[in-house]
This record gives C-alpha cells, sequence and structure tokens, in this order.
C-alpha cells in the first residue's frame, strides 16, 4: 500500500497544465516528463517533496487528498488521535493561542492531540547516542522522506550512513498507540512527503488540508472550547522544523572551525551535499538534510507565507513553551518512552538512467540545430541546466524537443516564413482565378461580337473600295479613304478579338532559347533615344514551348515597353535559368503603371494608350499564352519619381519542359 501511494502522491490536473516547464525546472529529480505538450509527474521517480505543487502558478500539480479518509475515520466510532508537526505555529501564526488551535482539532471529533515535538526530544536523543556509537562514520539524518526516497532512488551506495532512526512523526505514532491503547493516529503537517512515510499510521494530512477541514465543518469561535495538548509534552524538540533544529535539541556544535556538523536545506544544496559526500570531499560525521528550506516552507503549508516571520513564530512558541515546562516531568516522560523501538530500515528502489552513447545525444542536439558547441546556450528555458541534459532527457522519453525555446521559435519564424510564401502563392493564385474567370467571361462575349461584326465590316470595306475606284471627286474619294481606313481597323480589331477568344492548343518544340529571345528584339522599332539591352544568364538554353505563339508574348511586352519611353530610356531583357524553370524579365523605365491600374493590366479591352492606339487586348492574349504554357506573370511597377526610377518589370517563370 505504501508503495502504491508513492507512486500516485503527486500528479498532474491537466486541464490546468499550461506547459511553462517550471515543475520541470524546479524538480530535483527530474521526475516530471513532457509527453504530447503535458507534464506528467512520474510516480516512480517521484520523491514526494512536493517542489512542484508549490511553484506552479496555475494549481496544475497536486497531491492526494485525504481529507474525506479522515473525516470517514472520524465518523466511524473509533478512538482518533492528532498528531500535530512541530511547525504549527509558523502556519496558524493567526491565532495567537495555541490552546484555541488544539480546541478546534477535538471539536473536529479527535479524541487526543499530542505535540509530535516530544517524539522529537525522543528522536534527538537517539540521534544522540548513534553519534557515540558511531564516530567516524558519517551519519545522513532520515526525519525528511524526501531524503530518504532520494537516496534510496538516486544514491543507493549512500543507504548505509542514513541513520537507522524513524522520524519524529513514526516515533510519536509509536508512542500514542501504547499509551493511549492502539487508537488511529492521524498525523497533520506541513509536508506531503509524510503521507508515504509509513504504514504505521492511518492517515496523514497536510495543514492546508486541515484549513480545508476547519471550512467545511464550519466551526463557530463559540463552540471551540480552548484546551492544552495531551501529554507527554515536549521541550526544545519544538525547534525541529527551523534549520539546524535538530542540532539544537541534540546539543550538537555546528562550529565550522570544528566542521563535524554539515546543515543542507532547499532542493540545490541537500544534492551537492549528497554528491560531495559520495564522492568523497567531506569529512563531517553529522548531515542535517531538508528538502525545503525547513519545515516551515514546507508544500503542505499554505503558499506565499514569509520565511523569517514563520521563524519567529517558532521561536515564540519554543521560548513560551520552554518558560511553562514542567523539567522534571519531561524528564520522567524521556526516561519512561526512550526505550521504545525507534529502530527502522531502508529498501533500494534504484532509478538512475543509463547514460547514452555520446553520438546519440549529438544526433538528438543537431535536430535541434545545435551542431557546435557555441549553439549550446545552456538557457534552462526547457527546465534542464544545459542542452545536452535536455537531450539526453528526450532520448529516456522524459522531453521533447519542442521545449528548447530558442529552436522552437526558430521553427516559429520558419512556419511564419512558410505561410507568408503560402499566403503569397494563394492570392497569386486567387488573382489568377479571378482573371480567367474574367477572360472567359470576356472570350465568349469577344467573340460573338467578333462574328457579327465581321461580315458587315466586310460588305462595308468591299464597297468602300468599288465607290472608291468608280468616283473622280476628289473630295469624295478622301471620304472614301477615311471610311476604308476605319473598317480596315475595325477589322483589325475583330480579328483581335477572334484570336483573344479562339482557345487555342500550344505545339511546344524545342527551341535555343536565347536565340529565340534575341530574334523577339529585332522587330521592336525603337528610336534612337531607346537603348536595348540583353542578358542571356543560363547554363541549358534548350527549353520547349509553342514558338510563335511565345514570340508574340515578347513582342507585345517589348512594343509596350517601347511606347512607355516617350522621352527614351532602357528596355532591358533578361534571361535566367534554374533547376526546372526559366525566367524571362523584360524591363523598361518608361512612365511606369499608377498603383489603381495594376489589378487592370491583363483585363480585355483595358489599355492607357490615346485613342486609337491600342485595342487593350495585347496583354490579355499575353497572359493567357502563358498560363497555357503553364507558367506565371508577375508586374511590378512605379510611377512615382519620388519613390524611385519610374518603370515596368513584367517577370514570366515557365517550366522547362
Amino acid at each position: 500500500m505504501e508503495q502504491q501511494l508513492k507512486s500516485n502522491l503527486v500528479y498532474t490536473v491537466k486541464n490546468k497544465c499550461r506547459v511553462c516547464y517550471t515543475c520541470v525546472r524546479e524538480c530535483p529529480v527530474k521526475a516530471i516528463k513532457i509527453i504530447n505538450g503535458q507534464a506528467e509527474v512520474i510516480g516512480d521517480r517521484c520523491i514526494a517533496c512536493g517542489n512542484c505543487v508549490k511553484v506552479c502558478s496555475q494549481g496544475a500539480k497536486n497531491y492526494l487528498s485525504t481529507i474525506d479518509n479522515v473525516f470517514s475515520l472520524l465518523e466511524s466510532g473509533k478512538k482518533v488521535v492528532a498528531c500535530i508537526a512541530p511547525s504549527f505555529p509558523a502556519e496558524f501564526n493567526e491565532i495567537t493561542d495555541h490552546q484555541h488551535f488544539v480546541g478546534k482539532i477535538r471539536t473536529l471529533g479527535f479524541d487526543k492531540v499530542v505535540e509530535v515535538s516530544f517524539g522529537a526530544d525522543l528522536i534527538a536523543a537517539a540521534y544522540a547516542k548513534l553519534h557515540k556509537d558511531v564516530r567516524n562514520e558519517a551519519v545522513i539524518s532520515s526525519d525528511c522522506p524526501a531524503i530518504v526516497n532520494y537516496i534510496e532512488k538516486y544514491y543507493p551506495a549512500l543507504i548505509g550512513n542514513l541513520a537507522p532512526i524513524v522520524s519524529p512523526m513514526v516515533a510519536t505514532a509509536r508512542l500514542v498507540k501504547q499509551k493511549y491503547e492502539h487508537p488511529s493516529v492521524v498525523f497533520i503537517g506541513p509536508c506531503v512527503a509524510k503521507k508515504s512515510e509509513s504504514d504505521e499510521l492511518d492517515e496523514v494530512l497536510t495543514f492546508t488540508e486541515l484549513r480545508q477541514m476547519f471550512d467545511r465543518a464550519q466551526l463557530m469561535d463559540d463552540e471551540i472550547l480552548p484546551s492544552d495538548f495531551d501529554p507527554p509534552y515536549s521541550g526544545k524538540g519544538a525547534v525541529f522544523p527551523v534549520s539546524k533544529g535538530m542540532l539544537n535539541t541534540m546539543g550538537r556544535c555546528d562550529d565550522i572551525s570544528v566542521g563535524e556538523s554539515i546543515v543542507a536545506e532547499g532542493k540545490e544544496d541537500f544534492k551537492e551535499v549528497i554528491y560531495e559526500m559520495e564522492h568523497g570531499y567531506l569529512d563531517a560525521t553529522h548531515l542535517e538534510l531538508l528538502c525545503c528550506e525547513g519545515c516551515i516552507m514546507g508544500p503542505g503549508m499554505s503558499p506565499d507565507g514569509r520565511r523569517y516571520k514563520r521563524r519567529a513564530s517558532i521561536s515564540n512558541y519554543v521560548r513560551q513553551k520552554l518558560n511553562d515546562l514542567d523539567q522534571s516531568q519531561w524528564k520522567l516522560d524521556m526516561e519512561r518512552w526512550s526505550g521504545l523501538n525507534f529502530t527502522r530500515e531502508f529498501s533500494v528502489s534504484e532509478q538512475q538512467f543509463v547514460e547514452p552513447e555520446e553520438a546519440k545525444i549529438q544526433e538528438v542536439l543537431a535536430n535541434m540545430g545545435k551542431l557546435e558547441e557555441k549553439d549550446h546556450l545552456n538557457c534552462g528555458a526547457c527546465g534542464y541546466p544545459s542542452c545536452k541534459e535536455h537531450a539526453v532527457a528526450i532520448i529516456d522519453g522524459l522531453a521533447e524537443d519542442e521545449m528548447c525555446l530558442p529552436y522552437t521559435i526558430e521553427k516559429l519564424h520558419q512556419s511564419i516564413s512558410d505561410l507568408n510564401v503560402s499566403n503569397e502563392q494563394l492570392a497569386n493564385a486567387r488573382i489568377a482565378l479571378k482573371q480567367s474567370e474574367k477572360l472567359a467571361g470576356m472570350g465568349q462575349l469577344s467573340a460573338g461580337i467578333a462574328h457579327e461584326l465581321n461580315n458587315p465590316l466586310g460588305v462595308i470595306t468591299m464597297y468602300s473600295n468599288i465607290l472608291m475606284d468608280e468616283t473622280a471627286d476628289e473630295s469624295m474619294k478622301a471620304d472614301l479613304e477615311l471610311i476604308v481606313e476605319q473598317a480596315d481597323r475595325c477589322k483589325k480589331i475583330v480579328g483581335g478579338l477572334l484570336n483573344f477568344a479562339r482557345k487555342n492548343q500550344i505545339r511546344k518544340s524545342e527551341c535555343d532559347l536565347v536565340d529565340f529571345c534575341r530574334k523577339s528584339l529585332n522587330s521592336v522599332l525603337a528610336s534612337t533615344d531607346v537603348e536595348i539591352r540583353y542578358d542571356a544568364e543560363m547554363s541549358n538554353p534548350r527549353v520547349f514551348i509553342d514558338t510563335d505563339q511565345m514570340m508574340q508574348v515578347l513582342t507585345n511586352l517589348e512594343k509596350n515597353a517601347v511606347e512607355s519611353m516617350t522621352d527614351g530610356g532602357v528596355l532591358h531583357l533578361q534571361l535566367k535559368d534554374h533547376h526546372d524553370t526559366i525566367e524571362i524579365k523584360v524591363c523598361d523605365t518608361g512612365l511606369g503603371i499608377s498603383k489603381e491600374n495594376m489589378e487592370k493590366v491583363f483585363t480585355p479591352f483595358f489599355t492607357t494608350k490615346g485613342l486609337g492606339k491600342g485595342t487593350g487586348l495585347g496583354l490579355a492574349l499575353v497572359y493567357r499564352i502563358v498560363k497555357m504554357h503553364q507558367g506565371q506573370i508577375f508586374v511590378e511597377s512605379n510611377d512615382d519619381s519620388a519613390k524611385g526610377e519610374t518603370g515596368t518589370v513584367f517577370r514570366i517563370v515557365l517550366p522547362r519542359t
């Protein structure tokens, strides 16, 4: 039962865990593993120190509550004795009279209320005798169950150095059972580990649980009958819960010049002392070790208590207690009960992991981007003091690589970058879809209009030419020439409409793109003010395109570029190739395209040219041909000289095959 309780004593309330890794960082034995973003306590590794309960700001770490068990015990009709830890003045410092406190406990239904501090007196005497019998061997105090758990699990070679003496709690329980004819015993104190220390007690409560019992019982002050503790009464054992309390009770020297005793408390200090002892660095014969910073700061105390205020409360209580103590009766009680058996045994339950191979550790570190020693930040954000220890924990199944804050931030930045690329691709796809829908509708409309206009335009052209040949009137002839000219223009527009509306199939063939693009520039009619540049950076110029249609694309773009440079400029054609794509850029230093017109450049019939200078079908046709080649076309432009050089860049990306 005791072993089962040890495995389930401290646990995680999963819906409260925010995965801040504070519990991992503060656990002295790293008995917390992260699985799927949840911090879970590993019962077999846990030493029940309760430190994770103290540091968790969300209340996600908790310990087994025995309140209901104690209420059931009190209602059973059995005689029940409450054994109160000597740190009670530090917890209940709002109660100025300890008799009122004892009266509240009796009102809950306890038959007897005794102080564990008398058990501390007995245990201090047992330690003093042990040190006389074993003079040259180091002895580790065994009154803190978390320290005992730590040595049994992580330093089993030092079990022989643990004092084979029970804690004051167990000593008091043995005394109470003999003195009061084997009643049920409930210990009440500041410690979580006490809940699994011994089967000799029926139940163990923390002070915070006792407060909850007071609240549930709804005790009224006028119901409380003040009373004193039941005998035997304690002496200096009441100072046990503060630092060096055992030494003070034993009357043992802690002079640093003598160096026979070492006192260490807190999750880091006690570990350091045990480590140095195992490696033979210490000569001390008595090690008083506490997992907490004194029992007055235990996890079963109310949170946010002031350490030195609590210490002062203990001092005031002990001072008053010793003033009122009947020394002769105390000596008689000590003589009577010192003959009890206070011995105990320990068991090995080793939990140390085998150190993984260095190659495996380096592999895990490399997966987190820690390729060199300089990449090991050892920031501790993951809960482990070094990157290497974090990697070992990952191998042992205790941690995840996402616990590394720099690594996670880097992954987040990469995800944001990938998301931005995806958003850009999605936006381009949305524009392309919108453009395709627009072109499809315009194509159907254009085809219908073109077919309807083609025949009448043919008739107008034919009869205009006949009349022009037959007339001798020069003024009439000039009018007929204008009619023929405008009819021909209309016919070209209709031809453009048909060309735009026609859903041509592309017929790809292999060609040398460098030569192909150079030939496209030969048809450019540019003034002497326009400089033409051509750069080709291609490792492999062989591509598969529909040469007729792609020539139409290039000549359209080059013609538009020249027309935009009314005062001269530079037409720059650039070629580049990548692994499986080719890139064509047509750049000019012309007037540029305004921001409000950028979304309309590929729209049929949209043109910024003057009346009669353009049909607005050229770029729409360019767009369609590029898309039929499964390519993409992008446009960037600046028409504001205040923002830099004006001009436009059309960039076409095509698959190589």
